[in-house]
């Protein structure tokens, strides 16, 4: 017997809130590049880093994970 899930269901934000730590992370410094050759700056400053992937700014803004090439942490 499956049960479905949908983005609202109980039992997935309780997974949300128990993995919360493990798959995200905040960092106060960082430089996000969208190149390999560190030309192109997405963004510097504080940012965090959440379980799907996404980047979340202080501003609520988010960068998907598929224009960032790397990051710089400078301070954790």
């Amino acid at each position: 017997m499956a049960f479905p899930l949908g983005t609202s269901s109980p039992l997935l934000e309780a997974l949300r809130d128990v993995f919360r730590d493990v798959f995200e992370h905040q960092y106060d410094d960082v430089v996000v590049y969208a190149d390999r050759e560190s030309e192109v700056v997405l963004h510097e400053g504080s940012v965090r880093m959440r379980g799907d992937g996404w980047l979340e700014l202080p501003t609520g803004r988010l960068i998907s994970p598929d224009a960032v090439h790397h990051i710089d942490i400078r301070s954790a």
